[in-house]
């Protein structure tokens, strides 16, 4: 048990200096210009929050959650922002040196996959979600409200805190896959997975909407060691928009609504993955 630990502190602790310069860069996006790039989702709409939404940052789909409960945004906008963003995925790609054309494919897929989705939804679907808008809503928080940052002053703080807590997921997460290939080994692990399976995705995006930043740890760093497949991790990093979800629900009154807004997004990611496990 012991050499387990070690070995998955060992493995995580290697990520701490990546993660730190990242979250050191996130940090400075949100303290600087968060409230322009909020504000420039009603001027750009889908195509604005599939963009913003890639910036690894949940307090974005948090923020987006506030809007779309003020009907400041299009459902649309939400969606497109909510199957872009990626939580703590580019982190821990970034943390490993040598993904930077995955990383690149990874963002151009989860772009375009959020920009058809988001204007299917405002487009096509119109009666099918509410789309309705109003120019005045509630003034725009702070993008990290729920985590504490704004307490913080600077962004070294707030980014050490971040890399600390991200730290302690992914060591617990290593420290977990460790002791389940131990215990099952890695054939009947990768079966209980679906390694392979053409239905991977379909598990991996129920896995994604775990809501908070666990789900796309675990899903990184499977596909990292190999046992899920790119179509997989899409699938699942694309259902998943971190404590998102939890806002929607808690901000939304329409629960109708917000039911069918993660049926769609869970359909399309799907697809989208299943898609790409054809393909790739």
């Amino acid at each position: 048990m012991w050499e387990l630990i070690e070995h998955a502190f060992i493995d995580s602790a290697k990520m701490l200096p990546f993660l730190f310069a990242a979250y050191l860069v996130i940090e400075y996006i949100e303290h600087k210009s968060s409230g322009k790039l909020i504000q420039g989702l009603r001027k750009f709409g889908v195509l604005g929050g599939a963009i913003l939404g890639c910036l690894p940052q949940c307090g974005f789909s948090v923020a987006a959650s506030n809007l779309y409960a003020g009907r400041i945004i299009t459902t649309g906008t939400l969606i497109a922002l909510f199957i872009s963003t990626s939580d703590e995925a580019i982190p821990i790609l970034l943390s490993n040196p040598g993904k930077l054309n995955t990383i690149l494919l990874f963002i151009g897929v989860k772009i375009l996959i959020a920009i058809v989705a988001g204007f299917g939804a405002d487009y096509f679907l119109k009666e099918f979600f509410l789309t309705a808008s109003k120019e005045n809503g509630d003034t725009i928080q702070h993008l990290c409200k729920d985590c504490g940052c704004e307490e913080e002053d600077g962004i070294i703080k707030p980014a050490l805190k971040h890399t600390l807590n991200i730290f302690v997921f992914i060591f617990l997460t290593n420290l977990v896959l460790s002791i389940l290939i131990s215990i099952l080994g890695e054939e009947n692990l990768s079966r209980i997975l679906l390694n392979d399976n053409i239905f991977q995705p379909v598990l991996a995006g129920l896995i994604g909407f775990i809501p908070n930043c666990a789900a796309s740890i675990i899903l990184t760093q499977l596909f990292i060691d190999g046992s899920i497949s790119f179509g997989s991790v899409i699938a699942g990093l694309s259902t998943g928009a971190g404590i998102g979800l939890m806002v929607l629900f808690k901000a939304n009154q329409n629960l109708k609504e917000n039911i069918k807004i993660i049926t769609y997004i869970y359909i399309v990611s799907v697809l989208s993955g299943l898609l790409i496990q054809i393909i790739v």
